[in-house]
């Protein structure tokens, strides 16, 4: 009979005037397990960095420095995701809710409002000192959980929890290297940084998987993906409201508006309209899903600082080109629409024509960007009518069952 880690304790309950417990691994078949507020809070404390990372690419858009403006967008976006990964598979496995597990999660919200106060300055001059001493906050934060997990734990799982601080750290030593070595080199520094740590997990549960829920890590990231979303519509809105002000350009603004709107309700559409967590049934599948909501994160932060630039380049006040501008929405959404059909929608379509929605939307979106003034509403209007395709499709194959 195969065991199930942890299968045999009970749950953890909530109960912050309860005294401090063993940090014992939860039942992955916990019943209605959701997000804490706590785990909400910090959340919304990424949106800093977040919205730190997309004004800094508008900004290189704008300039017409794509190259660089995205590989530091890259760059930067993977240093924020990862720190919110590593909290939240962590807490959806070993969370209990005592008070020094809260007083921890504290201490890391605060090394990523540093992390965030080093945006900048990672994105422009590739200099990534406060960035990393965000990081060493967060760490030592981890680190302590980590092995927190250990002294609870025994045998493999002990070696687990034992291994994820040692990769940890070791991982956080090697990021040094960003502060001492030239700066044609630290884009090559960060590349290999990023495949180690994202070695770490794999290393470290090769005998031993951690408890993390399936549907509370679904939950989890659903929700930061209506934070980015939100923080999409914001910037946009600011942007519109802006060059509203400062031009009086209603009229060339509204398409893009309109437009941006649309794409941003069929992204949340289209993300929410299958069961994530039905794909997540074992740690290998759950790895694939994580990481590759890398990209699904970037490209929907990415839509919003589109929508930004092509309000400037619409207003006067961007030097690049219509189809440029266009571009800047018209690619993250196609990716953002490709990668949530790769990581779960493509597993609950039935049928050619259900499967071949968001693929065609995604080359329709791309097609869009060569439509000039209007380019960012047919994008929004491609995204609807996939969405209202998907939805006429849906609905005939449950009739015809």
């Amino acid at each position: 009979m195969t065991h199930t880690p942890g299968a045999d304790r009970p749950p953890t309950s909530s109960n912050p005037s309860s005294p401090l417990r063993p940090l014992v691994a939860r039942r992955r078949d916990e019943e209605h397990r959701a997000a804490t507020p706590l785990e909400l809070f910090f959340d919304l404390c990424f949106v800093v960095a977040i919205a730190q990372a997309g004004v800094q690419l508008v900004h290189a858009l704008a300039e017409d420095h794509v190259g660089d403006g995205v590989l530091s967008y890259v760059m930067v976006f993977f240093a924020v995701w990862w720190a919110w990964m590593n909290f939240t598979w962590f807490s959806s496995a070993y969370d209990n809710d005592d008070a020094l597990y809260r007083v921890v999660t504290l201490v890391q919200i605060a090394g990523v409002l540093i992390l965030a106060a080093g945006v900048t300055r990672a994105f422009e001059d590739h200099d990534f000192l406060v960035v990393w001493l965000g990081y060493i906050v967060m760490r030592i934060a981890l680190t302590s959980q980590w092995l927190r997990a250990a002294r609870s734990a025994s045998g493999a799982e002990r070696t687990m929890a034992l291994r994820y601080a040692g990769g940890v750290i070791l991982c956080q030593i090697g990021w040094s290297a960003l502060l001492f070595a030239p700066e044609s080199a630290r884009g090559w520094i960060f590349l290999v940084m990023a495949i180690a740590e994202m070695c770490v997990p794999a290393y470290a549960e090769k005998d031993f998987h951690t408890n993390w829920h399936p549907h509370h890590i679904a939950e989890r990231y659903g929700l930061f993906t209506i934070i980015v979303l939100g923080e999409t519509i914001a910037a946009a809105t600011i942007a519109v409201k802006s060059g509203v002000d400062e031009n009086e350009a209603l009229g060339d603004l509204l398409p893009i508006a309109g437009g941006g709107l649309l794409i941003v309700f069929a992204a949340w559409w289209i993300y929410f309209v299958v069961p994530a967590h039905d794909r997540l049934t074992s740690s290998k599948e759950g790895f694939l899903w994580g990481y590759g909501h890398y990209g699904i994160f970037a490209s929907a932060a990415a839509i919003g600082a589109g929508i930004e630039v092509a309000v400037e380049q619409a207003v006067g006040t961007a030097h690049i080109s219509t189809t440029a501008a266009s571009a800047a929405v018209t690619v993250p959404s196609a990716v953002f629409m490709l990668l949530v059909w790769a990581l779960h929608a493509r597993y609950f379509k039935v049928g050619t024509a259900q499967q071949l929605i968001l693929p065609v939307t995604a080359a329709a979106i791309l097609a869009c960007t060569f439509a000039g003034d209007w380019a960012v509403l047919a994008a929004g209007l491609v995204a609807a009518a996939a969405v209202a395709a998907g939805v006429t499709l849906t609905a005939r194959t449950a009739a015809a069952a």
